[in-house]
């Protein structure tokens, strides 16, 4: 398993999941970057056994599979993004950033799948139930991508080789997934690219992506 920073909604579960396969033989490992690792709520157990820290901009390999980790803006203790290389496919995943700088637009390139948050849309943002403090964090350089950043982005930035975009990590109470869906067509024609578009909504289970 692979955590991307300590905010509960990436890691809730996560403690009891590992003791869970651990009194059935089956331990797990969890990567976690360095600075990360002693900010999880591990619970009474504490850390797992097979703790795999790393440093954020390094990578390793799980089997055949290559692993390479680039830190990101936002609000936590030192939070990463992900890049997966394995038998000619790349895939990369994004969350829990407040803007795409270059840095991660070149970790993106030549992608054949990538997961991307398009967490607000700022009208509605401004105007929902948050606190001005709340709304302020997600609108900030470490908050959280809206819609017309993402869209930005699609348009102008996104690999030409992509052949899957799964736009995520929408908000619940300042975003719908069709103004995600409607947003990424336009943007994608505009930029004169046609991969598939997923919306992977929340409480719905996506399908299993295989190349």
């Amino acid at each position: 398993m692979l955590v991307t920073h300590e905010h509960s909604d990436h890691v809730a579960g996560l403690a009891r999941f590992v003791r869970w396969r651990a009194k059935r033989s089956k331990p797990v490992a969890v990567f976690v970057s360095k600075h990360t690792a002693p900010v999880v709520d591990w619970e009474e157990d504490g850390p797992p056994e097979r703790l795999e820290r790393f440093q954020a901009g390094s990578g390793w390999f799980v089997g055949n599979i290559a692993v390479h980790s680039f830190t990101i803006p936002h609000d936590a203790v030192d939070p990463v993004g992900f890049a997966f290389h394995a038998e000619g496919v790349k895939i990369g995943i994004a969350t829990d950033l407040g803007y795409v700088p270059d840095s991660i637009k070149v970790h993106l390139r030549r992608v054949q799948i990538l997961l991307l948050e398009s967490n607000h849309d700022l009208d509605m943002l401004k105007v929902g139930p948050y606190p001005w403090s709340v709304k302020q964090r997600v609108m900030g350089r470490n908050g959280h991508l809206s819609n017309a950043v993402v869209c930005d982005y699609v348009e102008n930035d996104l690999d030409r080789g992509v052949q899957t975009l799964i736009l995520g990590h929408i908000s619940e109470h300042n975003n719908h997934p069709e103004l995600v869906r409607i947003g990424a067509e336009q943007s994608l024609e505009r930029g004169g690219i046609s991969p598939r578009l997923v919306i992977a909504e929340q409480k719905k289970a996506t399908e299993v992506f295989t190349y």
